[in-house]
């Protein structure tokens, strides 16, 4: 397994080898081992989550109360997507940038996004498949957006797509708004929670 820390603390991104043969091809994309000698512990599954989306599709900018919120173990396997993971940790020194893998069905990488961060990816292809692992089930009295189509964050999308958005999504507070109304995890908060689970 090839491990990769993205330019945003707390994120990495994971590349299994690949077998193929006469049959077709068989990848591990998550590895317990390989994940907690990058990570420094073990993934809590609580949950999994599956989703297929239309070419064009933006789902997020997603994130939760900390604690605990939710880290996502995340990969894609069908067709492919663009990930991209915001930092919208209050005090962070990367607090408002954002970094970007994209995930598919060839490559089977996956990244980890840790409690705190914010998730949101568009689908590059029809039927385009994820997969999640979540260290905590679904609360939706914890969760929280921002618009993955603010402009002062400058996501990533695809300028040859037209983007489809769900009412929440497009409805959701800018990076700005959501900080003025308190709603954004705080850099030390997750520091803390995170060396708890060491």
């Amino acid at each position: 397994m090839q491990v990769r820390e993205l330019d945003i603390e707390g994120s990495w991104e994971f590349t299994p080898p690949a077998f193929p043969d006469n049959r077709g091809r068989f990848a591990a994309p998550f590895q317990g081992e390989a994940f907690v000698t990058a990570v420094g512990h073990s993934l809590r599954l609580a949950q999994t989550n599956h989703s297929v989306s239309r070419r064009g599709v933006i789902r997020g900018v997603h994130f939760a109360d900390v604690p605990p919120s939710q880290a996502k173990y995340v990969y894609c396997p069908a067709g492919a997507l663009l990930d991209v993971i915001i930092d919208v940790r209050v005090g962070s020194p990367t607090f408002g940038q954002w970094t970007s893998v994209r995930l598919d069905a060839e490559k089977l990488n996956s990244v980890y996004i840790s409690e705190g961060l914010g998730h949101a990816f568009v689908a590059l292809e029809d039927d385009t498949a994820i997969a999640y692992i979540c260290s905590e089930g679904y609360n939706p009295g914890a969760e929280r957006g921002i618009s993955p189509v603010d402009p002062a964050l400058g996501l990533p999308w695809p300028s040859d797509i037209e983007p489809i958005l769900s009412d929440k999504d497009r409805d959701a507070p800018t990076l700005a708004e959501a900080q003025a109304a308190g709603l954004l995890p705080v850099y030390a908060d997750c520091l803390a929670y995170r060396a708890k689970l060491s």
